[in-house]
């Protein structure tokens, strides 16, 4: 187990140092200089130059790589191009509405999804499973943003139930903190839901298939242990790995949510440093999320050792 965990700590590490020179790379050689906009359109070149001195853009890429892989390994993400403030800092000052609205997210989806997909196998080929089946297929068919302004026009212009946009910290109180949540976690959940019901409902079909569950069958063992003991427990596996990457996808794929509900999480502050070239922004944010893809995955594998301890030999 040891040799086990030690191995895939490694893998992690191996992957993260990749990520970084890509993420490096791509943000440098990508169109745009943050330059030019510091200095606005009306700038000498002697002004450019002068701005790019400073921010430290004239020197070789290699070097570049070494200032920033050295900042990053001792904590520190940079400083904004234009708010001059640590992007830690800024990121800190976004983190809780994206984590919020993420959260909430994977919660429904994980609760509803398994759900239905337990339902949906229990079920296979009746109406039920059908309905389900046609939700998942159309849930995961129209795109969030299509999703979110039909739940603005509804439920917040026309009946005036829940607010239009903005997020209120869970320091506000909690009612306040839910009501700006439930609409976007709504818009958010439904892909996510379709996509871990289909997930659960073919794993367990699998194992519903397998000779020991009609052996349990034919000892009379109750509908609940079959699916909840039995099945649900073997077929883990794959559910553990749609939820793990789920959850890397939501803190990832925020971008879209926020702009539409007007969230000022991390999405938000990515949008405006793409459009700004603030690089110590997008590279910080970037590292951030690949830092949360690499340790979500690294805990489903270890998680894996739980429901199944033969993958630890």
């Amino acid at each position: 187990m040891v040799t086990y965990i030690f191995r895939r700590m490694i893998s992690a590490i191996v992957v993260m140092a990749m990520v970084g020179v890509f993420i490096f790379l791509l943000v440098r050689l990508a169109p745009g200089d943050p330059a030019d906009i510091i200095a606005g359109p009306s700038a000498t070149d002697q002004t450019v130059a002068d701005i790019r001195e400073q921010l430290g853009l004239n020197a070789p890429l290699p070097v570049q790589f070494r200032r920033w892989a050295g900042n990053l390994l001792n904590g520190d993400l940079g400083t904004s191009v234009f708010a001059g403030r640590p992007v830690l800092q800024l990121i800190r000052q976004r983190l809780q509405p994206t984590l919020s609205v993420s959260l909430s997210t994977l919660f429904v989806s994980v609760t509803v999804g398994v759900t239905f997909g337990i339902l949906a196998a229990w079920r296979a080929g009746g109406i039920l499973d059908r309905v389900l089946i046609a939700f998942s297929a159309l849930s995961y068919s129209v795109p969030v943003f299509v999703v979110g302004y039909c739940l603005i026009y509804f439920f917040a212009i026309q009946t005036r139930w829940l607010p239009v946009q903005g997020y209120a910290s869970i320091n506000d109180g909690i009612g306040p903190w839910l009501a700006r949540l439930i609409l976007p976690t709504i818009a958010l959940s439904l892909a996510y839901i379709a996509f871990i019901t289909r997930i659960t409902r073919a794993s367990m079909l699998e194992v519903l298939s397998e000779d020991y569950m009609r052996t349990a069958a034919a000892k009379g063992a109750s509908p609940y242990a079959m699916l909840f003991h039995h099945a649900l427990k073997n077929s883990a596996a794959p559910i553990l790995t749609v939820i793990g990457l789920s959850f890397a996808y939501l803190v990832s794929g925020a971008v879209l949510t926020e702009t539409v509900f007007n969230i000022p999480g991390i999405g938000r502050l990515v949008v405006d440093a793409i459009n700004n070239r603030d690089y110590p922004i997008i590279q910080g944010v970037l590292i951030l999320i690949s830092g949360i893809y690499v340790l979500i995955n690294l805990a489903v594998d270890l998680a894996y050792t739980l429901v199944d301890p033969r993958i630890r030999y």
